[in-house]
C-alpha cells in the first residue's frame, strides 16, 4: 500500500483509494471449467446447491478449476478505542491487551476453531498502549495514523495463502463500526447499535447516543468513506479495510467475520462498488446491525448460529462450508469415471 509517505497536495484518502482503481478479477476460464465439472459429477446437477457456486467461486478467484484449501490463513487484528471512556462497554479496555496474549496462548475460542480446522492463525496487536481518541470529542485517527494501519493490514497479508479469514479484538469497538455505518449508509444510531460484549438495553441506549454524537460531530466532514473510517474508526476496523484491499489485488478469497469486520469492508466497497467481490460473509451475528449491513452490501452469510464474538470465529465455523464445497468439487468422481449412466 503506497500510504507510508502522504503527498499533502493530495487528500489522504485518495491514496488509499488508488488501491481500487484496477480491481482484479476472477478467472472466467477457471470458473467455466469448473462449471463444467460440477455439471458431470455423479449427481443431479445443482444437487449440491450453494456449494456448487462456492467451488466455482473458489476456482475463479484461485484461478484454478480445481481450487484448493491447503494454506488458510487467519488474522485477528486488535486496536483500542477511546470511546471506551464514555462507558460503551461492560469490559474495561485493558481486555485487549490481556486477549491477545490469550490469543498467544492459544486459549481463545478462535484457538480452538482455528485449531480444529487446521487454519493458521495470526494476531497483530496494532498500538494497544496507545487507545485512538475518543471519536465522541474528536477524530479517532490521524490521516498519517489510519494510513499507517491500513498498511499494517495489508502487510500482514501472506501472499501465498489459499484463503483469508478476517476477525478483530477491541473493547468499543462495535460502538466505533456502529458509528461509521450511520455516517456511511444512514439512518439513525439506533439502527447500527447493539449490545456488543454484553450491555443491557440502558446501556445499548446510551451507546446509542455516543454513537449519535460522534455521527453529528463528524458527519460534515465525511464526503468520502475513508475519511469517514478516519474520524469514526480504529486501528483495527483499518487495517481489515487493507486486507481486504491487498487480498484482491493478489486474488485470494476471504472470509468476512461479523459486524465490527463487515464495517471495515463497507469502506473498500463504498468507495468502489465490486470490491469484495473476492469476499463471503461467513455468517450472520446477533449484533444487530449486522443484518441490516448485510443487506446493504448485497452479501449472503454462509451460517447463521446466533454468534457474536467476533475474533474470527463465526468466520472460521463458516470455513467447513468450504471444506465441504471444495472436498466435493475435487473429490466427487464424474459419471464417465465410475461408470454411472448420466441423465439422457
Amino acid at each position: 500500500m503506497p500510504l507510508a509517505n502522504l503527498d499533502t497536495d493530495v487528500a489522504w484518502w485518495a491514496h488509499a483509494a488508488r488501491q481500487l482503481e484496477s480491481l482484479t478479477s476472477p478467472d472466467q476460464t477457471a470458473c467455466q471449467a469448473a462449471r463444467a465439472r460440477q455439471e458431470n459429477l455423479t449427481k443431479p446437477p445443482g444437487a449440491l446447491g450453494k456449494l456448487e457456486d462456492l467451488a466455482c467461486w473458489l476456482a475463479g478467484w484461485q484461478q484454478s478449476e480445481a481450487p484448493q484449501l491447503e494454506a488458510v490463513e487467519a488474522l485477528v487484528f486488535a486496536g483500542n478505542h477511546g470511546v471506551t471512556m464514555q462507558g460503551v462497554s461492560p469490559y474495561p479496555s485493558t481486555v485487549t491487551a490481556q486477549m491477545v496474549e490469550n490469543f498467544k496462548a492459544g486459549g481463545a475460542a478462535i484457538c480452538q476453531l482455528c485449531d480444529a480446522y487446521g487454519i493458521d492463525l495470526s494476531v497483530v496487536p496494532l498500538d494497544l498502549e496507545n487507545p485512538t481518541v475518543d471519536i465522541s470529542e474528536a477524530p479517532a485517527m490521524s490521516e498519517e495514523e489510519c494510513a499507517a494501519a491500513i498498511a499494517r493490514g495489508a502487510g500482514a497479508v501472506n501472499a501465498a495463502c489459499d484463503l483469508l479469514v478476517l476477525g478483530e479484538m477491541g473493547i468499543g469497538n462495535t460502538t466505533a463500526a456502529a458509528a461509521l455505518c450511520c455516517a456511511v449508509l444512514g439512518g439513525e444510531a439506533s439502527d447500527w447499535t447493539g449490545p456488543g460484549t454484553g450491555l443491557d438495553a440502558l446501556g445499548v441506549a446510551r451507546k446509542a447516543e455516543v454513537v449519535a454524537r460522534a455521527v453529528d460531530l463528524h458527519m460534515p466532514f465525511c464526503h468520502e468513506p475513508f475519511e469517514a473510517l478516519r474520524r469514526l474508526g480504529g486501528r483495527e476496523i483499518a487495517a481489515i479495510a487493507g486486507a481486504i484491499m491487498e487480498a484482491r489485488s493478489r486474488h485470494i478469497p476471504v472470509l468476512l467475520d461479523g459486524f465490527v469486520c463487515t464495517a471495515a469492508a463497507l469502506v473498500p466497497e463504498s468507495t468502489r462498488p465490486g470490491a469484495l467481490d473476492h469476499c463471503l460473509a461467513g455468517h450472520l451475528s446477533a449484533e444487530p446491525g449486522h443484518g441490516r449491513l448485510l443487506a446493504a452490501l448485497g452479501l449472503d452469510p454462509l451460517v447463521d448460529l446466533s454468534m457474536r464474538l467476533g475474533e474470527g470465529t463465526g468466520a472460521a465455523v463458516a470455513y467447513a462450508v468450504l471444506q465441504g464445497a471444495v472436498a466435493t468439487h475435487n473429490g466427487m468422481s464424474t459419471f464417465v469415471a465410475a461408470g454411472v449412466d448420466n441423465k439422457a
